[in-house]
């Protein structure tokens, strides 16, 4: 996933600058594991990365609130 062009198509906004640095995290640590996907990983269950992206994604499809989604 090309991030450089994506972030080009986020509104500049907490929940989606938080999203973006999520994801770039999660990237690192699966190169650095030299996987494509946490789904391969032995850790996944545990793991407080994939716990704060998975997070950082709800929060910016609601815009931080407890209510719906924007997409």
């Amino acid at each position: 996933m090309d991030l450089s062009s994506q972030e080009s198509n986020f509104p500049s906004n907490e929940w989606e600058e938080n999203l973006v640095e999520k994801l770039q995290e999660i990237q690192n640590c699966q190169k650095q594991s030299e996987i494509d996907s946490c789904l391969k990983c032995k850790k996944i269950l545990e793991c407080d990365l994939r716990k704060q992206y998975v997070s950082a994604v709800y929060s910016s499809m609601n815009k931080g609130s407890n209510g719906g989604f924007e997409f």
